[in-house]
């Protein structure tokens, strides 16, 4: 090497060293210095990622200096130590010493607890706010505002409570606001359209509710507005269609109204993007979609979603626009004639559509038909009255043979088992298609998976096998191939788009369309959820330096619980006549990005046995089809399945015992037999005999999995009627430490605070009423009654203290639940 590369080389080594030392200063704050190492402490971080000899600024991962000062934290790929895993919280005391912190980022770091009050007034200098998966709960906080610079915050998948502070309005520079998946409720607060400078608003995946705010419209900034699978509704703002930079526009899932045209007629002409998204799906916009001004709108947008609408008049031609499930004249998949003028008869309008061939066009009567008219009526009333009758009839002699004789199939799984001899009933289950997704052809799905090959299937299924795809579009989906040659419930399919066309809900599988062509295979396109389901994400393999399976936190679990128990209050208390899904275990709970629950599975969902159902034949039929009890003591139709096999997944996330959910054999129910003996309300530390080993929880979080075990066990009170209901379900496991606290409070407090229609006592209710009728049945068994589970295969439980008879010799323990061993299962029936 010459003199001269030499000294070229040394020159340019000693420009890095400089410029090196120029952005990697020492910390030169003692107080900022003492502030990282209280946070060091309070978040439990490991010594590998902040050593303790080690400058901050140079050596410590995440640290940003800049001047010798703290500027920005990056915790997103941080871990706690051991201790600090035993009691993780969101404990940032020490930031507020940091007083140029601009950058505070968390991504997927846990801070489990609500954002402190102090974090806004604390950090004036701070402009990123980014917490974003990091198991936040409670409300946000107003003073967040004081952090006055802040141009970014992103809380989205949480568990944030609350409304939307309308001080959030008063922070100028704000230019990107992402709360979504969270459970954030109430209206958007008008001073959020004080936000001029705002480009990214996402408010999507949460409870939100009312009319959106018309200065919407005005916030010029606005590229992508997302809010989707709220409850808002009332009209767009007009001008919203009139933003020049918008690029994402998705209100879908919401109960929005109006004539679109009429809010776009003063649309300005904007620059069309591929890229732009428009999505107004599922809610109750109408009017004609070729109307002067829309199609410029329309014209903007790559992808546009009009699908689940009442849009009339000519349909759109463009390969971009789905138009399914509106009343479009000339176009297929669209909602009926009566449905479509029913809906513009309640706006006041007419509705201007076309008949399809085999509607019945009203006639007009004249007066000779009068008396004729008359006697079709009576004659009808007067059959169907004898109908009615020689039914119910029939129906109460076939009951009565099975009661007594057992003829019939029993049904263990949960699936609808017929009985009795002669024709099955006739198929009950009546879809109009046009209203539910979009209809794919079969070549779309046969390339999106390439030709269901094996490398594409997830899993084989009890209602069809599912399989992995790509539209052509890049969004991934999943494909149920469902082979009616080889399925036991030939319309499992029709009953799935029977509830998707009636129902409505964020915690459902999102559902995207079908393909229904095929004789012999049908078709369900659902949404790709990253997180597989339960089963499979409960222990799974991660990317990190630690060996074997990574298991799910506790505030996960919880949060699994709970939106579980979120989707089934739902099908039971918001849908009428409530819905009984039949098929809850693990594999049933699918899990997002963010590991928020998407109820799947619902091919086997039913309304509930004798509730609501339109008139008497009806239910004869429904009960003489599916009312056979299962191995949980209920009837698969009724609620309170749904309630029992909700208690097996509890107990499955507070044990970290796979497969319990979907299993009722005998070692099954024997396991079930020894867990819920060491589930006790007055004795928390028994709780630890069968907490999962590989979760770390603290004093407090220890009382949150005794609380569910707690609820588990209610949930499987072998009396279905000593149940608790799905909306005190969900209501104890949205507030666990009350159920524990409370109830341990003292008998005094609980007579002076919980009533026979509150939550509390209605979960606690079903203790305290089962132990003396359970005992009573020990005293004196009904005759001809075993007190050993007879007729059931794989239903013989352990029981606990050997044999049972002696029991009714024993007095009844201070623990109040009995385990629901054989006996109680015998008695049930």
């Amino acid at each position: 090497m010459s003199v001269r590369s030499l000294l070229l080389f040394l020159f340019f080594f000693f420009f890095l060293f400089v410029s090196r030392g120029l952005s990697q200063q020492r910390l030169s704050s003692s107080s900022e210095l003492l502030a990282l190492y209280r946070l060091r402490g309070s978040l439990g971080l490991r010594s590998r990622d902040w050593p303790r000899k080690s400058d901050p600024c140079s050596a410590w991962r995440g640290v940003t200096c800049l001047g010798g000062r703290v500027a920005s934290l990056d915790l997103s790929r941080l871990r706690r130590t051991r201790l600090g895993k035993l009691d993780p919280r969101f404990a940032v005391d020490g930031l507020a010493n940091l007083t140029r912190l601009s950058s505070f980022v968390s991504s997927g770091f846990p801070l489990p607890g609500p954002v402190p009050p102090s974090l806004g007034p604390a950090l004036p200098a701070l402009s990123r706010l980014v917490l974003n998966g990091s198991s936040v709960s409670g409300p946000l906080p107003p003073s967040l505002a004081a952090a006055a610079n802040l141009t970014l915050i992103n809380l989205s998948g949480n568990s944030l409570t609350g409304s939307l502070p309308p001080r959030l309005g008063r922070l100028a520079s704000l230019s990107v606001l992402d709360v979504s998946s969270n459970s954030l409720s109430g209206p958007v607060p008008a001073e959020v359209t004080g936000l001029g400078r705002l480009t990214v608003l996402n408010l999507s995946l949460n409870l939100l509710s009312g009319a959106l705010p018309e200065g919407l419209g005005r916030l010029a900034d606005l590229t992508v507005i997302d809010l989707a699978n709220n409850s808002f509704s009332g009209v767009l703002p007009s001008r919203v269609w009139s933003l020049p930079s918008l690029r994402v526009l998705d209100v879908s899932f919401n109960n929005l109204t109006g004539n679109i045209p009429s809010l776009v007629s003063n649309s300005a002409a904007n620059v069309s993007s591929k890229d732009a998204v428009l999505n107004v799906a599922h809610n109750q916009f109408y009017g004609p979609v070729t109307a002067s001004g829309l199609g410029t709108v329309f014209a903007r947008f790559g992808s546009v979603n009009l699908s689940g609408n009442y849009f009339e008049g000519d349909a759109p031609i463009a390969a971009n626009v789905l138009i399914g499930g509106n009343c479009f004249r000339n176009a297929s998949n669209q909602r009926s004639f009566e449905d479509c003028s029913a809906f513009y008869a309640s706006k006041g309008l007419n509705f201007d559509g076309v008949l399809p061939p085999n509607a019945t066009h009203p006639s007009s009567s004249g007066g000779g038909h009068h008396r004729r008219r008359l006697a079709f009526i009576l004659v009808g009333t007067i059959g169907g009255l004898v109908f009615i009758l020689v039914v119910a009839l029939i129906l109460a002699f076939l009951s009565r043979r099975r009661g007594t004789g057992g003829g019939g199939q029993r049904d263990v799984g949960g699936s609808t088992a017929q009985s009795g001899s002669g024709p099955p009933p006739p198929n009950s289950v009546v879809v109009n298609i046009s209203v539910v997704g979009e209809a794919f052809k079969i070549e779309q799905l046969l390339r999106a998976t390439e030709e269901f090959s094996e490398s594409n299937l997830i899993k084989h299924g009890h209602s069809g096998d599912l399989f992995r795809g790509v539209l052509e579009g890049g969004a991934v989906v999943v494909i149920k191939r469902i082979d009616l040659r080889v399925v036991s419930k030939k319309d499992g399919h029709l009953a799935e788009l029977e509830l998707y066309g009636k129902a409505s809900h964020a915690r459902l599988a999102p559902f995207l369309g079908h393909c229904l062509d095929a004789e012999n295979e049908k078709f369900l396109v659902y949404k790709y959820m990253p997180n597989g389901d339960l089963s499979n994400a409960l222990f799974r393999k991660t990317s990190e330096e630690d060996e074997g399976l990574q298991s799910l936190d506790w505030i996960t679990r919880l949060k699994i619980a709970t939106g579980a128990a979120e989707a089934l209050c739902y099908l039971h208390h918001e849908c009428n006549p409530p819905l009984v899904h039949r098929d809850i275990q693990a594999s049933s709970i699918l899990l997002d990005d963010k590991f928020e629950v998407r109820l799947g599975s619902l091919s086997e969902a039913c309304a509930q046995e004798g509730e609501n159902h339109p008139n008497v034949i009806t239910r004869f039929l429904r009960l003489s089809q599916t009312s056979e009890p299962s191995i949980s003591g209920a009837s698969t139709t009724s609620c309170s399945y749904d309630v029992y096999c909700l208690g097996k997944v509890l107990l499955e996330l507070v044990t970290g015992k796979l497969g319990i959910s979907a299993s009722n054999d005998t070692s099954t129910n024997e396991w079930l037999d020894q867990v819920l003996s060491c589930i006790n309300i007055y004795d928390k530390d028994l709780v630890t005999k069968i907490l999962d080993p590989s979760l770390i929880v603290d004093e407090d979080l220890l009382e949150e999995v005794w609380a569910m075990a707690i609820i588990a066990k209610s949930c499987l009170n072998p009396r279905q009627a000593k149940r608790p209901l799905m909306r005190h379900i969900l209501k104890a496991l949205e507030n666990p430490l009350k159920v524990v606290r409370e109830e341990n409070s003292g008998s005094a407090r609980l007579r002076t605070t919980s009533s026979r229609g509150s939550w509390n006592a209605a979960l606690f209710g079903s203790w305290r009423h089962s132990s003396s009728d359970i005992v009573s049945v020990y005293a004196h068994p009904r005759e001809g009654s075993s007190l050993k589970q007879s007729g059931t295969a794989g239903s013989q439980g352990s029981g606990q203290g050997g044999d049972v008879s002696s029991n009714s010799h024993k007095r009844p323990s201070k623990e109040v639940f009995p385990e629901p061993s054989s006996v109680s299962r015998d008695v049930e029936e």
